[in-house]
């Protein structure tokens, strides 16, 4: 089996995949033979639908959308906003996005929701999408996790990742559901976080334009930001040994790279932990810091 990584920041980190592709698809003897990527998601500043984190992806749609459909990589739409009426369903700039990626030639584009209203609408208006579950739903109880897996409309699960370890009963799901599931491999929230909703329901509200303070992060350690060496002490986390020695022998393919608000060169370091071999590490990094258009910080 191999394992399919969902990579973070089309839009937002459009510039690094730009360098990335090439490199990854020329040289793939540069990288562990057991992965592919799966997709790379993510969604244009300033588009109602978004969820998730605040959009600032600034790069033009036309452009990401070449750059997928070039490498022959999925592209998801991170469409997960919790609050939508069924007035925001005729945004024009969502809308056209979706049309674009619907027809963005023979990998099939996808879309990751949270409101069921905007699904049904996806659904209708733009069948050629598949549709992913969002962890903004924050499904930690794993009755929720299987009454999700059981929805036909949904080609994978993003489950909260404080299930990562749940292994007794993730491992007693049938094959089928297995293949839905996918895992947030590198979160850094805080694992008794009791707040998760509330605070993915701010990005809701930050996303739709209204007027609301930010959310106020209980973490004990909110103050240090995203630190991927934090991420790795979290009890949730998945590393490469366990994906190649736990997840992929127990029949799971599907993890999920967070970081659509962090920066381009912690995103290249993830690329280098999950998908590089360590020989290589320092010839990618090189042939990406060489790539003078591009600015890492």
């Amino acid at each position: 089996m191999k394992a399919y990584y969902h990579l973070p920041g089309l839009f937002e980190f459009y510039e690094l995949y730009r360098a990335f592709l090439p490199l990854f698809r020329g040289h793939r003897e540069y990288f562990y033979d057991w992965c592919e990527i799966g997709s790379i998601y993510g969604a244009p500043a300033d588009c109602l639908w978004g969820g998730g984190r605040v959009g600032f992806g600034e790069a033009h749609p036309e452009d990401a959308a070449a750059l997928t459909r070039d490498h022959g990589v999925s592209a998801r739409l991170t469409f997960s906003n919790s609050l939508l009426r069924e007035a925001h369903l005729s945004d024009k700039k969502c809308n056209a996005v979706c049309a674009l990626f619907e027809k963005n030639g023979p990998v099939q584009s996808g879309v990751i929701v949270h409101s069921d209203l905007l699904l049904r609408y996806l659904q209708e208006r733009y069948p050629g999408l598949y549709f992913v579950s969002s962890t903004t739903k924050v499904l930690k109880e794993f009755e929720r996790l299987e009454a999700e897996l059981q929805r036909n409309e949904f080609r994978n699960v993003v489950l909260d990742f404080r299930l990562n370890k749940a292994y007794d009963r993730l491992f007693a799901l049938p094959g089928w559901q297995k293949q839905k599931v996918e895992f947030l491999c590198n979160e850094c929230c805080w694992f008794d976080c009791a707040e998760r909703s509330a605070c993915y329901e701010n990005v809701s509200r930050k996303n739709l334009g209204e007027d609301c303070a930010d959310h106020v992060c209980a973490s004990p350690n909110a103050e240090r930001g995203y630190r991927f060496s934090d991420a790795m002490k979290n009890p949730g986390f998945i590393g490469v040994e366990d994906i190649q020695n736990v997840y992929l022998p127990n029949g799971f393919s599907h993890f999920k790279i967070e970081g659509r608000s962090l920066g381009s060169a912690i995103i290249l370091e993830f690329l280098l932990y999950y998908m590089t071999k360590p020989e290589y590490q320092l010839r990618v990094r090189e042939e990406i810091y060489l790539e003078s258009t591009l600015d890492l910080f």
